[in-house]
């Protein structure tokens, strides 16, 4: 019976332990651990409302404003003349290009001159008779004749009667006939129409060159044109004689043009207009590559900021109290890296670099207010450490 006695006090000693336990364990209450808010430092600028311009980029390919293609109108042997037709070569306006053998043209041209020159002699009898007051002046012209020149003009007839009788003689369809075979021997040789370059030779000296081939290209070095695609909406404020800067692809050259001509048709499918800028300067090249920076129009009482810094579209972080706050803005124009907004006040405070997951009511510092806060720290270890 004893023994039954200590088995139901053990057993119930154990329950009243656990029980015991359990109420200690469930009655305890952990500490809550403490919770450093962070405080982020950004970077900030004022707000200084000014005019700025719009300008905007636009780029293309240089292009000689004056450029021909040379072509053929005659056949014959390309001969050689003082310079080599090659790429590269420079010309004087009037100096030669090309020089095709002429040699059996040139004959058929000097006896087409013979025969003007026989049909006139023979009506010399008759014109010292019937019209002795022109005799004289068809003498001189006679005279004049020569068959390796160029035929000057006909005596003007004193009369009708003249005329019919020079007429009847097949004169003047002799000397038109001729001024013809002059206008076709002249295109054997090709000249430089200016001063210039020739950037294209498709041909060389010893070449039989035909009726219509293409021999080359050759343009003036000193004036160029850049064609340039803008928006529609701009074109009413881009004016003939504007004076536009342009840069090289690499922008470490930047040269000065003329806007000088402007398409009156805006391109359906683009909604842009193309511009002609004139550009002279002696370091270009035709085909180079230039940026050109219009200005369109100013925009009064507005700030310029990277558009990675506006928020939805209209909305930009401001630091006021020591925190983040979101303000609306106006955008007013749009470029690749940054915007033309309105509506701050001067004096506002923005961060002007983007902050990684900012939020409205953020706490924030100013580098400004960071640096400040460390320069009194360094200053209090100073004081503790000397005393």
């Amino acid at each position: 019976m004893r023994k039954v006695v200590l088995s139901v006090i053990a057993v119930l000693l154990i329950i009243g332990a656990v029980f015991g336990a359990k109420y200690i364990i469930d009655s305890k209450t952990a500490p809550k651990p403490r919770v450093e808010k962070e405080v982020k430092i950004v970077v900030t600028d004022t707000v200084h409302n000014k005019t700025i311009p719009i300008v905007i980029p636009a780029n293309g390919n240089l292009e000689a404003k004056r450029r021909v293609e040379i072509y053929a109108e005659v056949t014959g042997i390309f001969q050689p003349v003082s310079k080599l037709f090659r790429t590269g070569q420079e010309y004087k306006a009037g100096e030669t290009l090309i020089s095709i053998d002429n040699t059996e043209f040139y004959a058929q041209v000097r006896s087409a001159r013979a025969n003007l020159s026989n049909l006139i002699t023979a009506i010399m009898p008759d014109l010292r008779l019937d019209y002795p007051q022109s005799y004289d002046n068809w003498q001189r012209y006679l005279d004049r004749l020569d068959t390796d020149k160029r035929i000057p003009a006909l005596p003007e007839p004193v009369d009708q009667k003249e005329k019919y009788f020079i007429t009847g003689r097949n004169i003047y369809r002799s000397y038109y006939d001729i001024k013809n075979l002059e206008s076709r021997l002249a295109k054997y040789r090709i000249v430089a129409p200016f001063n210039g370059i020739l950037t294209d030779a498709l041909v060389s000296e010893g070449t039989l060159i035909r009726n219509g081939q293409q021999l080359g290209e050759f343009i003036q070095t000193d004036i160029y044109e850049l064609q340039v695609a803008m928006s529609g909406e701009f074109a009413d404020l881009i004016e003939i004689g504007e004076e536009v800067a342009l840069y090289n692809i690499s922008k470490t050259k930047e040269y000065t043009g003329q806007v000088v001509r402007m398409n009156g048709k805006v391109d359906q499918s683009s909604q842009t207009i193309v511009v002609v800028i004139q550009i002279e300067h002696p370091d270009l090249k035709a085909g180079m590559y230039l940026t050109a920076m219009m200005d369109a129009r100013e925009v009064d009482q507005a700030i310029e900021i990277d558009r990675s810094l506006l928020q939805n579209g209209n909305q930009i972080f401001i630091v006021e109290e020591g925190a983040l706050r979101l303000v609306t803005v106006q955008p007013v124009y749009f470029s690749d890296k940054n915007v033309i907004l309105k509506g701050l006040e001067d004096g506002t405070v923005i961060i002007s670099q983007t902050v990684a997951g900012a939020y409205e009511g953020m706490i924030v510092k100013t580098e400004e207010q960071a640096k400040a806060e460390k320069e009194k720290e360094n200053a209090t270890s100073t004081e503790n450490t000397a005393a």
